[in-house]
């Protein structure tokens, strides 16, 4: 069985601590290799890569920095196949999707490609009698990133290149359950030349992270996962004084007005419930259906939802692949089986699924709840999984309170062919990312991603301007150079005069 370790100063470091989590084929349910949980110590250690590289990766020069990242993107675009390849092995998601995956991340390093534009300061000259004042922002230290296991290639992504284009140096703690593309593309920056201990990743569970979080010389935090987590990421890191921002669940609601396209709003629902099997935060979960285009939308739904093909992600004819693991899919199909004990009709009914030949793989088929209402199980909480829901309202206010009673504000979409309730709506809804039109709105690398109230935890979304915000911090300089001929003492206070 192989094992998974750590990387540490542009080295492979085996695991020490004795320690190991599975890591399952989801497609087969066997278990091909193991990783190492890190101990505080090998935490530390990776820490003290971090720590003694930075010294001099703050002073590197930016076309310095900017050429390495421009290398490191080709490197990346070289092996799309091969990162996306071990995507499908650990998590099981088509090879398509894995495909779109290294893509996305991929915007980020593109975008701190461009890290001197984002970092000029500003200068205002003559403020007073001979006084400048420069603003100027600079790297924090160490910094490190606690990813999910639903985007292993994408969230690490969007996270380290900017950091260490503004002149941080990195720890990454993959999640334990597919943690070799992460673990591959800390290993590609190697390659593409970046120097020792400016990115190191250690796999680990609960010790590694509460390490992370305590670590006297961490400086920020940045965590992508489920809406308990963060909360506690948030806190944790507060308490040892570190920034922090933490990315938590969602419950993404579509609402779709009478005038909608409803086989575009079908097409898209689908698109949006069941890709990645569902496990990702800006899938739509809940479609509210206004008015009396329920019953059309959910035929349509349906109907699409029987036709899709699912299977093992290498196989190219697959459109879904399976779940996490075992765990998770028993989870998922419980709230299927719920949904209908408390009163919703499960219009179809995914939760005795399996693929031929792979029958011990954690699949599991699509399902469709209809007549959902806000106290069901189904409707409260983050399902993260192939279910989709319909609510039905009877008018737009309708919809849109019940979408702005929701907990969490992650992401939110309208169908219409109406200009101006799609504009209402974009003003009115409580959500960080709107789609209209669009189901999954995830901004481009030069906009910034992030929710609102359960969704997010701390000021700063990820990525784009938000990003370089998040990984420096700023420094004003007011300098005066007097003329040799003035002089003499003034204790006044300074004047603008």
């Amino acid at each position: 069985m192989r094992t998974i370790g750590h990387f540490i100063d542009n080295t492979p470091v085996a695991p020490a601590s004795g320690r190991y989590a599975p890591v399952f084929d989801p497609a087969t349910g066997q278990q091909p290799a193991r990783v190492g949980l890190a101990s505080a110590a090998e935490v530390d250690a990776a820490v003290a890569a971090a720590r003694a590289a930075y010294a001099s990766w703050r002073t590197v020069p930016l076309a310095r920095r900017t050429a390495l990242l421009f290398r490191y993107r080709e490197v990346l675009d070289a092996r799309r196949d091969e990162l996306a390849r071990l995507i499908t092995a650990e998590h099981g998601k088509v090879h398509a999707d894995a495909l779109g995956e290294v893509a996305r991340g991929l915007e980020i390093v593109e975008l701190a490609c461009g890290i001197p534009q984002h970092l000029k300061g500003q200068l205002s000259t003559q403020v007073s009698s001979g006084v400048d004042v420069a603003s100027i922002r600079q790297p924090l230290g160490v910094v490190a990133g606690i990813t999910p296991f639903n985007f292993p290639a994408m969230v690490p992504l969007w996270m380290f290149p900017l950091a260490l284009a503004c002149g941080n140096t990195f720890v990454l703690k993959p999640s334990e359950k597919d943690p070799s593309a992460a673990l591959r593309l800390v290993e590609l920056a190697a390659e593409a030349g970046f120097p020792e201990g400016v990115l190191n990743a250690v796999n680990g569970d609960r010790e590694a992270v509460e390490r992370l979080l305590a670590h006297p010389e961490v400086a920020a935090v940045s965590f992508v996962g489920s809406t308990p987590v963060a909360r506690a990421i948030q806190r944790g890191a507060v308490e040892h004084g570190k920034r922090v921002q933490a990315l938590g669940g969602a419950k993404n609601h579509m609402l779709v007005l009478p005038d909608a396209d409803l086989d575009v709003a079908a097409d898209n629902a689908i698109n949006a419930a069941y890709g990645s099997a569902g496990e990702r935060c800006m899938a739509v979960s809940v479609v509210v259906a206004v008015g009396s285009i329920g019953d059309a939308l959910v035929e349509r739904i349906a109907r699409r939802a029987a036709a899709l093909r699912i299977g093992p992600g290498e196989d190219p004819a697959s459109e879904m692949g399976p779940l996490i693991t075992a765990e998770h899919r028993a989870k998922v199909a419980s709230y299927v089986t719920g949904a209908r004990e408390q009163g919703a009709r499960v219009v179809v009914d995914g939760t005795g699924y399996t693929v031929p030949g792979h029958e011990e793989g954690f699949f599991l088929g699509v399902s469709l709840l209809d007549g959902v209402t806000p106290e069901m199980d189904a409707y409260r909480d983050e399902i993260f999984g192939p279910v989709l829901c319909v609510v039905r309202a009877g008018s737009y206010e309708e919809g849109l309170a019940l979408i702005n009673a929701s907990p969490w504000g992650n992401g939110t979409a309208v169908f219409t062919r109406d200009g101006g309730a799609a504009r209402r709506f974009q003003l009115e809804v409580e959500a960080g990312m709107v789609g209209v039109n669009v189901p999954i709105p995830v901004p481009v690398g030069y906009h910034s991603f992030g929710g609102w109230k359960d969704s997010l935890f701390g000021d700063q979304h990820i990525y784009g301007e938000d990003g370089v915000r998040f990984y420096t911090r700023g420094k004003v300089i007011t300098s005066r150079w007097p003329d040799p001929a003035d002089g003499g003492i003034n204790l006044g206070f300074p004047s603008g005069h």
